[in-house]
């Protein structure tokens, strides 16, 4: 069980609204990096700004291939997250409608 200490951090990096859209992309599906930038038409620094700030939180993980970094949810120990992710917006359509080139 978290401590109040640790999901009041939890909750304060969801309280961003780019991380919070990032964190409804990733109920979906493991992404690319490059994905979640065209899907939130924001720079790469910005984004991978707040990629950081979420994995630092516990709240994501981070996996190398090649040149490109995927990420997807960690949230199977914080049982009070997957119940606020499980209630965001559904993107799966924005995501189904992006022509993914793929990270190359």
């Amino acid at each position: 069980m978290q401590s109040i200490e640790e999901v009041s951090e939890s909750l304060k990096l969801l309280s961003d609204k780019t991380r919070l859209t990032i964190m409804a992309l990733l109920r979906h599906k493991e992404m690319c990096v490059c994905d979640i930038v065209d899907l939130l038409e924001a720079s790469q620094p910005n984004v991978s700004q707040h990629l950081k700030k979420l994995k630092t939180g516990g709240l994501i993980n981070e996996e190398r291939r090649s040149q490109w970094v995927y990420y997807s949810l960690n949230v199977e120990d914080k049982p009070y997250l997957k119940q606020v992710i499980e209630h965001l917006p559904s993107l799966e359509e924005q995501i189904n409608a992006m022509k993914s080139q793929g990270c190359t």
